[in-house]
């Protein structure tokens, strides 16, 4: 095999790769022995008739695509390790020479990965965080542990106020006609929520239980739903039934109910303890962010339009899954917040960009700094993943086919190139 650079420019590379006439026969004839079958010649049994004779009865060249694309991919991997070049996208090829008995002669043109011009990234000064939990922030947690335990307790003698929990009927009319999705039995609302339309909820205040009232409201400009957006609507409600939220007193009673503390000061105590410590990781996790940015900053990088095409379909990809956990996919989304992919797509370009980049620069400072990741530390990353899931090591293990700890690796030494930069850094 033999291969030459012709142009480099901008990240991208155009490769000469001459396949000698010898391997080009090879590819030729294994081409023949896979498609021999699908030949009808007369004279000669289906599948047994020879290569010279298809040859003639179809073009010498016949067999030449499938051979070229037997050939093609081993020898531009040869090519690629041959030049140490790393590519972030699939080839341009075009093929230069194709005669029988010659060599093969094409080009190949790809994108590669750019040169990381890394600025200063050891000294970076950064001003050190810190986050002081105070007794305020003790009694919102204390308020919102109450939140979770109150009840609802049934409303006989009183309209609707502010704050109340309602069980409703409702039908939805634009211009006299019931709309589609404007309909529903047994709805819960708080009222003061926020999640109907602006002007729903504050009429329903001073409703009492079994009234039926007309509720006057206008869609939003902006909603979702294109038929509805801007109209007037009027819907006709009934209050089925009336709650309140009930809080349980603050004492030891609700410390015992609520933890395994026999006093609500001890109960105090771990809040104060558990909003500390995730203060710290606050902290610790912001500066991390802050001198890894300044790193980040300081670099510069031509990064092909490829890369960051490819990091927004990976973010997309991730976006669907999460709306598919959730019940929805990417398509239906996109129909019910009324936008066009490529609105969305231009929506993460800044991040995809800035991801690439973080990427890029992380992987230099590694492979500066000689930044390795032992056999000790994957498996100390494994038990950690394994008591996180609550499954057993040898479960864990079981997961990553055929021992694949590559993800797992690469998980570590990006955490280890950033303790190396934070640990570098001027704390102020």
């Amino acid at each position: 095999m033999n291969s030459k650079i012709l142009k480099k420019e901008n990240n991208r590379v155009t490769l000469e790769i001459k396949v000698s006439a010898e391997d080009f026969e090879k590819a030729i004839q294994e081409s023949y022995m896979k498609n021999r079958k699908r030949f009808n010649i007369p004279g000669f049994r289906k599948g047994k008739a020879p290569r010279k004779i298809i040859e003639m009865q179809y073009g010498e060249g016949i067999f030449y695509e499938d051979a070229i694309n037997i050939v093609l991919p081993k020898e531009y991997d040869k090519a690629i390790k041959q030049h140490n070049l790393e590519p972030v996208d699939r080839p341009d090829v075009d093929i230069e020479e194709i005669k029988k008995g010659e060599d093969l002669i094409f080009t190949a043109t790809v994108t590669v990965k750019p040169e990381v011009n890394l600025g200063e990234y050891k000294g970076i000064e950064v001003e050190k965080i810190e986050y002081n939990v105070t007794d305020e922030d003790v009694e919102k947690e204390l308020e919102r542990m109450r939140d979770l335990n109150a009840r609802l307790v049934n409303v006989e003698d009183r309209p609707v106020q502010k704050n109340d929990t309602v069980i409703i009927d409702y039908k939805g009319f634009v211009d006299g006609v019931q709309f589609e999705g404007g309909t529903a039995e047994n709805q819960s609302l708080v009222i003061g929520s926020g999640k109907f339309i602006p002007g729903f909820e504050e009429q329903l205040i001073g409703a009492n239980r079994g009234d039926e009232i007309e509720v006057k409201v206008k869609f939003p400009e902006e909603y979702h739903a294109d038929k509805l957006a801007g109209k007037d609507a009027v819907f006709k409600v009934t209050i089925k039934e009336i709650k309140f939220k009930e809080l349980p007193d603050l004492d030891d009673e609700f410390a015992k109910d609520v933890s395994e503390f026999d006093t609500l000061e001890e109960l105090k105590a771990d809040i104060r303890k558990r909003l500390e410590e995730n203060a710290q990781k606050r902290a610790e996790r912001e500066l991390r962010e802050k001198v890894l940015d300044k790193v980040v900053e300081n670099a510069q990088i031509d990064i092909p339009e490829v890369m960051v095409e490819t990091e927004i379909d990976n973010m997309l990809t991730d976006f669907d899954f999460q709306l598919r956990y959730q019940g929805l996919d990417l398509e239906k989304y996109l129909q019910f917040t009324n936008t066009k992919i490529e609105d969305l797509r231009n929506q993460m370009k800044d991040d995809a960009y800035n991801r690439v980049k973080t990427s890029l620069v992380l992987e230099a400072i590694k492979e500066k700094e000689n930044i390795e990741v032992t056999d000790e530390d994957v498996e100390k990353e494994i038990e950690k993943i394994a008591e996180q899931n609550k499954v057993s090591v040898e479960k864990m293990k079981e997961t990553f086919r055929d021992g694949n700890y590559g993800y797992i690796r690469n998980t570590i030494k990006v955490r280890k190139t950033i303790d190396f930069l934070v640990e570098n850094a001027k704390i102020a």
